[in-house]
């Protein structure tokens, strides 16, 4: 089996090396077998034993992940949720590492691993006993202390999280490492692209892991073309493109193939808002883990509602494997579910809604949603209603890992996107996308 030595669609969520993502979760596999037969009782993470406490204490949830087990792949090596439990008793004191292995040359190689949490439930997710516990209130709910505890870690600067932050070969700021940061940044290094407190200090002078994922650009790293046209719809975000969709319907059959988009459910079932977009289109593009997290408004206009709404963290439709013409897997490979359920999430996963009245009534009401992914279980909003934004503007930011965002736009909007707006190509936050034309 051969891989791509840099991924596309998958790119920062799942390592390009197969040789990586394997040791990865040998590692800690490892770990957490030799905590499970030391036969002495091992105390989890305070956090941790929280989310057992959840599972273990409800029948319907015991028994649906007893059943991921015996659903999962073959590929699978995590035998079974004590192991899981003990897994993330060693990631959740870390940030997330930079992983270095052998190939099968016995060379060293690395590769940034940006959502390490995702990677363990990758192939559990991918079932349908994990369709169905992964969607629970109740398990979300419990997931998502597990997170936020993660979260506080790495965000407090009394901890150690900007431990990974250096120069040394297992550092994010290794060669190798920076290579993968500046993979898409043009002709500009890190510290001439990213505002960094110490350009000069090994850890770049971050004081958390949070402070380091949620980095600024310079000024001027991402101008505003043609800001002054109010046809224009610009980027809101440093992605790839995932999907255009037009005529999106107020209720569809998300879960069939080509999964649907039903605005009803996007929107939190707000009724008056599915009625008035539908008929439009939607723009979906996602972020790697490596990219710049922050969203900027994509057009000029008043923020009219913001809301941030619960949701999923790893639930996805399971599928038979990556298509036929998946640019990057192999036909049938179990692996990366939650990048092909992009669509789904926009309805299921954690997210914000801003709501955005377009200066151009061409363009008029819009909507970006921010939908949070698998560890990124922090969408932070920073608008209020009624205030005025540009392009360029900051609206928000994704904290903690990598995720996907949405543009909605009404019926009566008629876009025409640029030629350069293609499935799978990495665009730059403020670039030009699309033109909104009069009808």
């Amino acid at each position: 089996m051969s891989y791509p030595s840099r991924l596309i669609r998958y790119g920062g969520w799942l390592p390009a090396h197969p040789e990586i993502h394997t040791s990865f979760i040998a590692k800690y596999v490892k770990l957490a077998r030799r905590a499970v037969l030391s036969g002495a009782r091992v105390a989890h993470l305070p956090a941790v034993q929280a989310f057992k406490d959840a599972i273990d204490g409800d029948p319907v949830m015991t028994f649906l992940f007893d059943q991921i087990f015996l659903q999962v792949s073959s590929k699978n090596t995590i035998p079974d949720f004590e192991t899981l439990l003990y897994m993330l008793d060693n990631i959740l004191p870390s940030a997330p590492p930079y992983f270095i292995a052998t190939d099968q040359q016995g060379n060293p190689i690395g590769e940034p691993i940006g959502v390490p949490i995702y990677l363990i439930f990758d192939l559990l997710s991918n079932t349908a006993a994990a369709y169905d516990l992964f969607r629970l209130p109740k398990f979300n709910t419990a997931l998502k202390k597990l997170l936020d505890s993660w979260g506080a870690y790495l965000s407090d600067p009394a901890q150690d999280s900007n431990a990974v932050l250096n120069t040394g070969k297992e550092g994010w700021f290794s060669q190798a490492a920076i290579t993968s940061l500046e993979t898409n940044l043009g002709e500009l290094t890190f510290n001439q692209t990213y505002v960094t407190p110490n350009p000069d200090a090994d850890n770049r002078g971050y004081a958390t892991w949070d402070d380091f994922f949620t980095r600024d650009f310079q000024s001027g790293v991402r101008p505003i073309d043609a800001a002054s046209d109010p046809t224009l719809i610009h980027s809101a975000c440093e992605s790839t493109v995932y999907r255009i969709a037009r005529d999106v319907k107020a209720h569809d059959q998300f879960w069939l193939k080509g999964q649907k988009y039903s605005l009803y459910d996007m929107f939190n079932r707000d009724e008056e808002m599915a009625a008035y977009f539908t008929g439009g289109t939607v723009y979906q593009a996602f972020l790697s883990p490596l990219d710049f997290h922050r969203w900027h408004a994509p057009v000029n206009g008043v923020i009219e509602r913001a809301v941030r709404l619960e949701g999923t963290y790893y639930a996805v439709i399971p599928d038979e494997g990556a298509p036929a013409d998946d640019p990057d897997l192999p036909e049938g490979s179990p692996y990366g579910a939650l990048i092909r359920s992009q669509a789904f999430l926009t309805l299921s996963a954690a997210r914000a809604l801003i709501f955005i009245r377009a200066d151009n009534p061409d363009i008029g009401l819009m909507c970006f949603i921010g939908v949070g992914m698998a560890e990124v279980s922090t969408c932070e909003v920073t608008v209020k209603e009624g205030q005025r934004v540009r392009v360029g503007d900051q609206l928000g930011m994704f904290h903690f890992g990598g995720s996907t965002h949405a543009l909605v736009f009404g019926p009566n909007c008629n876009i025409n996107f640029a030629d350069h707006v293609v499935v799978d190509k990495h665009l730059w936050i403020n670039s030009i996308i699309a033109q909104a034309v009069p009808k």
